[in-house]
């Protein structure tokens, strides 16, 4: 905690003495340039332009143009590969904060199109983690010469590639982002890994059939069209984006057949398409009280959907608008509740004139669980259940996973015992569980792990629940911690199908929290199940800072849970309030009529946590009443799930404000999170919005505040706010 402390007080006093005010513009450059070809003159389409030694690069579009934006200034080498140019690397490149920095270059033609090039780096870095990497062109022509219908039964023929006893390939693990797929010059997919999105919609395209949601036809150059259909989030459902894609007609059919790119017997979560997974639960709308005047849902602590947009900001990329839940950008910062002395939770309130709502007022419901000192917290039995799996080995995801838990076992005390259960291939028992007085012990059994195989969650997570079953002990803390990227691709691979599993193990006080690492390769669907639905919670870790987060600073809070099932329904008066919007929550709505069915699932609360959620009202011009509503909190015991207890608070007009700025930092604080999650996620209720005021509001905030929190979000705004009109003037 000194350690932590120290940080933050420098990083506050370099940026308070080094600058008359905070911003985040100006700090970074760009690298652009034009790729052609030397002996034609032609653009260079889909070649690939890296900065040596990072992840950050960019592909040339139609006219061969590129742009790296948010490069730190410093001194570069880029790397321009194409699969039919040399690969050149041009050095020395100075890159300076807010200016463009030109790199243009003349690719040569590899001296043959049939030519077969595997270029192997090995390189050691202070983890001695070996890096391997093959490269394989093969040209469309050779392509339609030889008895092949599949990429598939390209990659068998391809040095490098090996079939296990299950008869799958793999090559150097066949990951996404180490299969690229680039037809005619072209790149399919995203920048984040495999073929994305493109494989999904190309996939849809079979033969001359015509199938919903995709449709193709022949363009005037002879390329096949392919044109997507997919649904908007507008809350009328008629918003709908068009994408479209062109390939050659030789390579559509091999397209279609073609696996996802990160290998294995079955497609992931049972979608189409594979690298990142994020599922749209669609946005709340506005709701008349006289057709409905409750507001029902389960309580949600997570914050991963913040703690992901942080990491594809910083890696210069927004993140689709799915992967924003705007509870989790809200409920990522701490507004300073007073932690109740007898009782399980208080109840907190506050509103005013909506800062960015129209014609609306904004209330704000906070909840503070009691708070248990760490050293009356309940012995803890823990089974980690490990990803060891090939995808593991990228970004050093696994080396992150053994650091967080070293972090973990220096916090533990001697009455708690680790046991240890990975999946890979296959699932495989490490370690009983071992009490942490023999923490040598635990400590190796966590040094032997190495990534490798494929991913066989499902059998990972049974044996990590049976070993948890055998040793449950009552009264004590039993939690799995499971940390993977989350991706399955053996077995039963949905969320819905591993969740059949648990609950039995859930509903007897076997709790699980899922965290995730990694970017590109992700499945935020199931670790969000997993965490909701296991009773414990979802977070995610980007970077050492986020594990000791977890790990360290909130271990009490994430580990003893203090009532389970926490529902909250807010009764609005019909007489008072027009109608209302809750911002977020929409994965945690819970029926109306299930409020008091204790049946029913509702979230998990921990020592000392706070929740928040927050709700545009639109109250009657002629109402006279006081009372706006009723907010009710139905949970149950953590040790004895048959003890329930339901608790209420009035809403009165007074906890209004006449304007925004009368009240709270805290409060302030919370519409400004929630409204860059809502512009992020493309909302119907904030297209009157803008980047650059949710920015002001955020510098404004900062001067009263010194927060190393507040200060990322202000940097990540502006980031945002660059990316965005970049996008726009394109």
């Amino acid at each position: 905690m000194r350690l932590r402390s120290l940080i933050a007080y420098l990083l506050l006093t370099s940026v308070f003495i080094g600058v008359t005010a905070i911003t985040y513009a100006g700090s970074t450059g760009k690298i652009v340039g034009t790729i052609t070809d030397a002996e034609t003159g032609d653009p260079v389409i889909g070649a690939s332009v890296m900065l040596d030694g990072t992840r950050r690069g960019a592909m040339t579009d139609f006219d061969g143009n590129y742009v790296i934006a948010n490069v730190k200034p410093g001194t570069y080498s880029v790397r321009i590969s194409h699969l039919d140019y040399a690969t050149v690397t041009v050095t020395d490149v100075i890159v300076k904060a807010d200016m463009n920095t030109e790199v243009s270059y003349q690719l040569e033609k590899k001296v043959s199109d049939l030519d077969v090039e595997i270029s192997v780096r090995d390189k050691r870095d202070i983890l001695q983690i070996r890096e391997v990497s093959n490269e394989i062109t093969i040209s469309r022509e050779a392509i339609q010469g030889r008895p092949v219908s599949t990429v598939a039964d390209l990659q068998a023929e391809a040095s490098g590639v090996v079939t296990n006893d299950e008869g799958m390939i793999f090559i150097r693990g066949s990951r996404a982002f180490e299969v690229a797929y680039v037809v005619d010059g072209v790149p399919l997919g995203d920048p984040l890994g495999g073929l994305g999105q493109a494989g999904a919609n190309l996939s849809l395209v079979t033969g001359n059939t015509q199938r919903e949601g995709a449709s193709y036809r022949s363009s005037d150059d002879g390329l096949v069209e392919v044109t997507v259909v997919r649904d908007g989030s507008d809350p009328k459902g008629k918003d709908k984006t068009f994408q479209r894609y062109l390939v050659t007609p030789e390579c559509r059919d091999i397209l279609i057949a073609t696996g996802p790119a990160h290998g294995g017997t079955a497609i992931v979560n049972g979608e189409a398409f594979d690298a990142m997974f994020f599922k749209n639960y669609g946005i709340n709308p506005f709701v008349d009280t006289e057709d409905d005047h409750l507001s029902t849902f389960a309580i949600d602590v997570d914050d991963a959907s913040y703690t992901m947009t942080r990491s594809y900001l910083d890696r210069g990329a927004l993140p689709p608008n799915e992967a924003i839940r705007t509870e989790e950008f809200i409920n990522h910062f701490r507004y300073n509740y007073t932690a109740p002395h007898e009782e399980t939770f208080e109840l907190f309130m506050e509103g005013s004139p909506s800062k960015f709502g129209q014609n609306c007022q904004m209330l704000r419901i906070g909840i503070k669980g009691q708070e248990i000192n760490p050293e009356e917290r309940k012995p803890a039995n823990l089974v980690f259940v490990i990803d060891v799996s090939g995808s593991m080995a990228r970004e050093h995801r696994l080396e992150l996973v053994k650091k967080a838990l070293r972090f973990l076992l220096d916090e533990l005390r001697a009455d708690d015992r680790v046991g240890i259960c990975v999946y890979g291939t296959h699932g495989k028992v490490i370690l009983e569980p071992t009490s942490i007085k023999y923490k040598y012990k635990i400590v190796s059994a966590i040094e032997e792990l190495h990534p490798h195989g494929s991913t066989f969650a499902e059998e990972g997570i049974r044996l990590g629940y049976e070993m948890a079953d055998r040793h449950f002990q009552k009264g004590k803390i039993n939690r799995i911690i499971l940390c993977s990227d989350g991706v399955a691709n053996v077995g039963r691979t949905g969320a819905d199908d591993i969740l059949k599993m648990i609950k039995q193990y859930a509903d007897k006080g076997v709790t699980l929290s899922s965290i995730g690492f990694g970017m590109g390769n992700y499945n935020d669907i199931l670790l969000e199940k997993l965490g909701n639905k296991g009773n414990g919670y979802y977070a995610y870790v980007d970077d050492i800072g986020e594990a000791r987060k977890i790990f360290v600073d909130n271990l009490t809070g994430n580990l003893q849970v203090i009532a389970r099932d926490v529902k909250i329904q807010v009764d609005f008066n019909p007489e008072v309030v027009r109608s209302y919007r809750l911002l977020g929550y929409e994965n945690r709505d819970v029926e109306d009529n299930k409020f008091r069915d204790d049946k029913e699932d509702g979230g998990e609360i921990g020592s000392g946590h706070e929740v928040t959620a927050l709700y545009e009202i639109k109250l009657k011009e002629d109402a006279t009443s006081d009372l706006l509503g009723t907010v009710f909190v139905r949970y149950k015991d953590p040790d004895d799930m048959r003890k329930v207890t339901e608790i209420n608070r009035s809403i009165e007009r007074e906890v209004f404000k006449p304007g925004f700025e009368d009240c709270s930092h805290e409060y302030r604080l919370a519409a400004c999170a929630a409204e860059f999650a809502e512009i992020l996620r493309r909302s119907y209720w904030a297209r009157g919005s803008n980047m650059g005021d949710v920015l002001k509001l955020a510098r404004n905030l900062s001067n009263e505040s010194d927060s190393p929190e507040l200060i990322e979000l202000m940097g990540l705004i502006s980031k945002a706010k660059e990316m965005e009109q970049e996008l726009a003037n394109r």
